[in-house]
């Protein structure tokens, strides 16, 4: 207990004298330290946004855990530990570059579409998400089973088996033929995945949730579940049994939407806030649950019209609509 004690009054000491020695400088100095600075915390930032969403982001903190542990076991002296951490910090580099290589090249082609921090609606995204909607809609009405798979900042190739490639633009039209059932139709039971707002996949097999839900949900909402636990994709599911309509995300799953609450939650996993519009409906975009209506006013009291030879004193006095009600006659 006291070497835990001492091992972190030296870190506070340490990082006074820093502080102390930093500060102690010319302007220029101090600026030019502070850009460097800014620079490393916005590549980390830039690594974190990579990372989030999927199972390497596990791994990281899985590293960061041994980092710390490397430097408790330097500063208390533990000569073993700090032996097999030799041996493993030697190869570090070539780890993290196996284990992160799907996140490195992922990060790579988003810098160079330059959409890293891009969380803007676009007229054109709108449209994808709209035509989703639409084909919902349609297919919970014939209850033909269906399931789209938005593919966000993790890419899916790692996590699912691909079905059939396709290159074309998203439409209610093309939507609806992939998942009418049919033997001559394979395409149509499995997942449609839109990359990039364009219809990618066709027919994928997606992971099954580990986790233990309602036992009402099928293969197709568990498998909506499971790629929503694995990465940061966001999944449209239509329930051919019930004819209703599913949301999943980070592996949680909200049911029975309709075409407004379903664009609403859509929009407000895709897209940053808006202020709210005046309308009959509270919408909130950053949220991703059901539009809920707003709750509707009480009745005003009805008030009792005076007529002639009438009490005023009782006249004045409000009754509700219940009073208004006149008892049986026995």
């Amino acid at each position: 207990m006291d070497a835990v004690i001492e091992f972190f009054v030296e870190m506070w000491s340490s990082l006074t004298l820093g502080m102390g020695a930093f500060f102690d400088r010319g302007a220029g100095d101090i600026a030019r330290d502070c850009l460097d600075i800014g620079l490393v915390a916005a590549l980390i930032y830039a690594g974190l946004v990579v990372l989030k969403g999927t199972r390497a982001m596990q791994m990281a903190v899985g590293l960061g855990l041994g980092v710390v542990g490397y430097l408790f076991a330097r500063q208390l002296g533990l000569i073993s530990v700090l032996r097999i951490y030799d041996s493993l910090l030697t190869n570090f580099v070539l780890v993290v570059v196996v284990i992160f290589q799907a996140d490195i090249r992922r990060a790579l082609m988003r810098m160079g579409r330059g959409s890293l921090f891009q969380r803007s609606r676009t007229a054109r995204e709108t449209a994808v998400l709209e035509e989703v909607i639409r084909a919902a809609g349609e297919l919970a009405q014939k209850r033909i089973g269906a399931m789209v798979v938005f593919e966000r900042d993790a890419v899916l190739e790692e996590f699912i088996e691909p079905g059939t490639g396709l290159d074309a633009e998203v439409t209610r039209e093309l939507l609806y033929s992939i998942f009418i059932p049919s033997f001559e139709n394979p395409m149509h039971d499995g997942a449609v995945i839109v990359r990039d707002g364009r219809v990618w996949q066709a027919g994928a097999v997606l992971p099954l949730s580990s986790g233990s839900h309602d036992r009402s949900l099928g293969t197709r909402h568990r498998a909506a579940i499971g790629i929503t636990e694995e990465t940061d994709a966001v999944a449209v599911v239509v329930s051919e049994e019930r004819g209703s309509v599913s949301l999943c995300f980070n592996g949680n799953i909200v049911r029975n939407l309709d075409g407004d609450s379903l664009r609403e939650a859509l929009f407000g996993l895709f897209y940053k806030p808006k202020e709210p519009a005046t309308s009959s409906r509270t919408t909130s975009p950053g949220s991703a649950s059901a539009a809920v209506a707003k709750p509707k006013p009480k009745p005003k009291p009805k008030e009792r019209v005076t007529l002639p030879g009438d009490d005023p004193e009782l006249a004045a006095e409000p009754t509700s609509e219940l009073d208004s009600i006149e008892e049986p006659m026995v």
